[in-house]
């Protein structure tokens, strides 16, 4: 159980790719659910396709969560950036779960500019190769599919995918060189599925990581700094309505109705009826 009462300032987390098998969409909701923040920022890739159809019920339930966090009586800020994998789907899901969506966002804390941008702009591969970069993410998710003892191919794929595709160091360089031209003193990526920090002529740069392998990541920023976090299942409490994670529900609709339920989105409709 988690006990920490303290407040950050910002929670940073990306690349859960919701729709994905791999997707530890249960996990990244018990953190949401745990932490206490100010600001959250969803740094892209949240979703791993168009098809909502490979949403499950816990892919729901973390979208639900997500609209719950956005309620203004929460008082806390709810930032989308679109990733490369959300392209197409961040202006429905912004007005779904009720988030606006940047592509690059920027904020002042502790006398500091920071900026956070998904980091596919500065990856030479995705935005050449979009269309083979697609590609690569339905062959992605059929292995998946077709893997069944641990995932072994598919996790071997995405780690090339990483370090050749989307190729790490050469991100973070580019991050450095926008933050600089921007006059930002911290800037934060995802994509990489590889949580790091680099520090160059007094920038600092940090990559959120990813949920879809073993080592899943997030950033928090408060006084005391940044941090990068993995987590830890023992850290954090199980609630009763987090126990069936192996159901999912074999009717879009239905599914879609546990999120509604779950994120309170019907009692908006109800709300916004009243008086028509």
């Amino acid at each position: 159980m988690n006990m920490d009462l303290h407040v950050y300032n910002t929670l940073i987390l990306s690349d859960l790719h919701l729709g994905a098998e791999t997707s530890h969409a249960r996990e990244a909701t018990r953190v949401l659910r745990e932490t206490r923040f100010q600001r959250l920022i969803l740094l892209g890739d949240i979703f791993a396709d168009l098809n909502f159809a490979r949403l499950t019920k816990e892919h729901w339930k973390f979208l639900g969560f997500i609209r719950k966090l956005s309620n203004p009586k929460r008082n806390i800020e709810v930032v989308w950036v679109e990733g490369n994998h959300d392209h197409g789907l961040t202006n429905i899901m912004s007005h779904l779960v009720g988030v606006r969506v940047y592509q690059d966002y920027t904020w002042e804390y502790a006398g500091l500019r920071h900026i956070a941008i998904h980091g596919h702009q500065f990856d030479g591969f995705q935005v050449n190769r979009l269309r083979l970069s697609r590609w690569g993410t339905s062959l992605f998710l059929q292995l998946q599919k077709l893997d069944l003892k641990g995932n072994p191919i598919t996790r071997l794929i995405d780690r090339l995918n990483t370090r050749w595709l989307r190729m790490s160091p050469k991100v973070a360089a580019g991050a450095l060189q926008y933050a600089r031209h921007h006059e930002a003193q911290r800037i934060f990526c995802g994509h990489t599925h590889e949580a790091i920090q680099v520090a160059q002529d007094g920038i600092q740069y940090y990559n959120s990581g990813g949920w879809v392998d073993s080592r899943l990541t997030y950033l928090t920023v408060d006084e005391q700094g940044v941090q990068i976090h993995e987590f830890n299942e023992h850290e954090y409490r199980e609630r009763a309505d987090d126990r069936d994670s192996g159901e999912e529900r074999s009717e879009a609709d239905s599914a879609f109705a546990d999120f509604a339920d779950e994120s309170g989105l019907l009692e908006d409709v109800e709300y916004e009826s009243v008086g028509r």
